[in-house]
């Protein structure tokens, strides 16, 4: 079928863009090759992946999504346009292989037996989906509930698999900061133990070697008051409520943690943030690093 020309405008200068008005239905690709001729499929297909394509101020990247006669096309040439984000989640990176988000605190990271509410990995799948509901998500690696930060997802199971397989390898760096009770009078130290979970899903911190899970966390203190310390925090292994478990240990539980021994609870919320993610990209190879901020409810405590 022959595309009618569309009316076309062209902006110079640093935000170039091509605005395209679309005057019968049609695919997206199909318009796109049709009025932008000197561009091949390939190259198309890349602006759409790298978010470069809008329809009617919504990044597509979906090649056959479906246009209509009135709908404004705009291709930006020299920068990737910023898409709506999903309400729950920061989405902080995403390529064709895996995606990074910061989670909000109180959020879970996926649903479990007992619990069946909107989760991180639930709000990714739907954003994922309204592109193309062919499009799913696979979780790597998990967030507490109360536990702000960084998270990443891969975007097909192959690239789940490489990444879990070879997660020891692939994973650089995880650093958090951490809010405890009370002032940490040790600037820096290593705290090594075995970790059981009981029935009742607590995890219990033996000294015993090979009694449970081997788990090892650095600390260093960045602040601290009377009432506080803040802690940056780097784990050499990932167990569940590690940190948790091993402030606890060293007589400094996390503030709002009343499972694991808090008694104060100055945020309405667990003074966790995953802070720092560093990895070795599963297809390109090269090292990603991811850092967010300290939440500033964290720092006012400080102040």
């Amino acid at each position: 079928m022959q595309i009618p020309s569309s009316k076309l405008r062209v902006q110079t200068g640093k935000g170039k863009q091509t605005c395209l008005e679309v005057t019968e239905p049609s695919e997206l690709l199909k318009f796109l090759q049709a009025e932008i001729p000197s561009k091949s499929r390939n190259d198309l297909k890349s602006l759409l992946e790298h978010h470069q394509i809008s329809v009617d101020q919504e990044v597509i990247t979906r090649f056959n999504y479906s246009l209509e006669t009135g709908q404004q096309v705009v291709v930006n040439w020299s920068k990737v346009l910023v898409e709506k984000q999903p309400q729950g989640v920061k989405i902080v990176f995403e390529d064709p292989y895996i995606i990074i988000i910061e989670k909000q605190a109180g959020l879970l990271s996926i649903a479990t037996a007992t619990e069946r509410e909107q989760t991180a990995y639930s709000i990714l799948s739907e954003h994922v989906k309204n592109r193309d509901p062919k499009n799913k998500i696979f979780v790597l690696h998990r967030l507490d509930r109360e536990t702000s930060g960084v998270m990443m997802f891969a975007k097909s199971e192959k690239i789940k698999k490489l990444l879990q397989n070879s997660w020891k390898e692939a994973v650089l760096e995880r650093t958090y900061v951490v809010v405890v009770e009370g002032p940490v009078t040790k600037e820096q130290g290593t705290i090594t133990s075995w970790l059981t979970e009981s029935k009742t899903f607590m995890m219990y911190s033996s000294r015993t070697p090979n009694d449970g899970q081997k788990a090892v966390t650095h600390y260093k203190v960045l602040k601290k008051n009377k009432h506080y310390s803040l802690l940056e925090v780097k784990l050499e292994t990932g167990r569940k409520n590690q940190i948790r478990v091993h402030m606890k240990d060293i007589g400094h539980s996390v503030i709002g943690d009343k499972k694991y021994g808090a008694t104060k609870h100055p945020l309405a919320r667990l003074g966790l943030h995953a802070r720092v993610l560093a990895f070795r990209h599963p297809v390109t190879g090269e090292e990603v690093r991811y850092e967010t901020d300290i939440p500033k409810e964290f720092l006012n405590l400080f102040s």
